[in-house]
Formats: C-alpha cells, sequence, structure tokens
C-alpha cells in the first residue's frame, strides 16, 4: 500500500496538478493539507471521478485537511485533537483504509517567534503527542502523515544558518517533535535514508527550487505494527517542478498490508 503526504496549498487552484499527480502515481491513500477551501468547495466531484473516495476537514481561505482511498471510502475514525475545544482550526482528520489507520494532520507554523502564534504550534503538539500516545501501539499498522512543520535536524535544511530564528526549527519545535517519536513511532523516510539530502519544501523566493535550497518538513511515522512493514518511501520531487506547483512535493511510503 501507498500512502502519500501533499501540502497542496490550495485545492481548487491547483487542482489539474493534483489530478494530474493521482494518475501519474496512483496512492492507496493521499493525504492533503492546506486546501483553502470551506467543506462545501471542496471538489469531491472531481476527486470521485479520478477513482478516489474522501473525508474532508475544510476551513475558509486557511489550513484544512482532507483524506483520499483509491477505489473505497476511507472509514472516518476521528476528526480534530481533542483538548481544546475553542480551537477551530482545521488540521486533522483520520480514517480506516484497508486495515491501515491513517492519521492526516497540517501542524501549525507557528511564525512569528516568540508570540501566540508558536504557543499555539506548541500547544497543538501537546495535543498530538496526548492523541498519538493511544495510538502507537496498536496492534494494526498507524501512519500519521502530513506536514508537521519542523526541521527534525540541520541535516534537513540547506543552510541551516538562514532558518535559525524560524519557528520551524526552534529548540521547543524540534524537541516536541523528537518526544513524538520517542513515543515508538518511525520516521519513515529517515529510517530507509538516513545519510541522504531529503527536501520536501521549496520556498517561492530566491529561485529556491532551482537551487535546491529546501527544507524536509512533510513526514510520514509509523507506529510498532507499520515499521516492519515498510519497504520504501519518498519524495515526488517532479511534481514541485510543474509549472504553478505547491512549493512542497508529496512524500509517501510503501508497506506491506
Amino acid at each position: 500500500m501507498r500512502i502519500a503526504t501533499f501540502n497542496v496549498n490550495g485545492v481548487n487552484g491547483r487542482l489539474p496538478l493534483i489530478l494530474e499527480w493521482l494518475e501519474e502515481t496512483q496512492p492507496d491513500v493521499a493525504c492533503l493539507q492546506e486546501l483553502k477551501a470551506p467543506d462545501e468547495k471542496f471538489p469531491i466531484k472531481a476527486i470521485e471521478k479520478a477513482g478516489y473516495g474522501a473525508l474532508w476537514h475544510g476551513q475558509a481561505r486557511w489550513n484544512g485537511v482532507a483524506l483520499l482511498a483509491r477505489g473505497c471510502e476511507p472509514i472516518e475514525t476521528c476528526r480534530g485533537l481533542a483538548g481544546d475545544p475553542e480551537d477551530g482550526q482545521s488540521r486533522y482528520i483520520e480514517a480506516a483504509v484497508r486495515g491501515v489507520l491513517v492519521g492526516c494532520l497540517y501542524l501549525p507554523n507557528g511564525n512569528p517567534q516568540p508570540g501566540p502564534k508558536f504557543d499555539y504550534k506548541l500547544a497543538w503538539m501537546e495535543r498530538l503527542h496526548a492523541h498519538a500516545a493511544g495510538l502507537v501501539g496498536l496492534d494494526s499498522p498507524v501512519v500519521l502523515a502530513g506536514d508537521y512543520n519542523v526541521i527534525p535536524t540541520d541535516r534537513d535544511v540547506y543552510k541551516p544558518e538562514r532558518w535559525a530564528d524560524d519557528a520551524l526549527m526552534q529548540p521547543e519545535s524540534r524537541a516536541a517533535f523528537f518526544r513524538l517519536l520517542d513515543q515508538g513511532w518511525t520516521d519513515a523516510i529517515r529510517s530507509l535514508q538516513p545519510d541522504e539530502t531529503i527536501y520536501t519544501f521549496w520556498d517561492y523566493w530566491r529561485n529556491a527550487w532551482g537551487r535546491n535550497a529546501g527544507i524536509r518538513i512533510d513526514h510520514l511515522l509509523l507506529n510498532h505494527a507499520a515499521a516492519p512493514l515498510l519497504r520504501a518511501a519518498g519524495v515526488d520531487r517532479d511534481t514541485r517542478g510543474k509549472q504553478g506547483a505547491s512549493d512542497h512535493a508529496p512524500t509517501w511510503v510503501e508497506i506491506d498490508v
């Protein structure tokens, strides 16, 4: 089973590119982030025509997540994270697909830091920790896939000094990410390619794509049951190079189920 995550940076504005990517790579599960569309504007008819069932949690102009399943309907198990009843941002959706539980997440960016946005990022990560703690030991495979907005190490960024003040690379952000791994989650790409230069995001500014000045912030974490099933992981870099593309590239894993 191929499970992919893709921050699309606007699901309707980039719909032709998204459909082209689905046709070319045919992921069994596709987790989409940053829909930037309310629920009623999600392009479900086009998605279904492409052969996918879907769940989505939209929000006007900002955020939004969706989970697509090829040839079937995903079975929703969770929408949003517990712990803050005042949080109205659409950042998490979870479903079962053919025996695998998949969580699709869009972790807060946190900039500018310090400040309330960074505080919200760290608080959201604590809520994710609490939820993930109940999933990591399940007997069934679980994959937490999405835009984590965390650069885990200096190896995951083109020039660390240029990101030193960014919320994505603060010690608190990194520590929270590694506390998640310490629960027992496996960073799929790094487990298979520990020493490779791998990026999943290239800014639109200063020809970052042309210079390969990227960062790795899109991650797929596997629980105890899923990690031994991992067979491959990678990044669909060609998608980022197309005209009008998102600033993220799709990132994926393949597991035996």
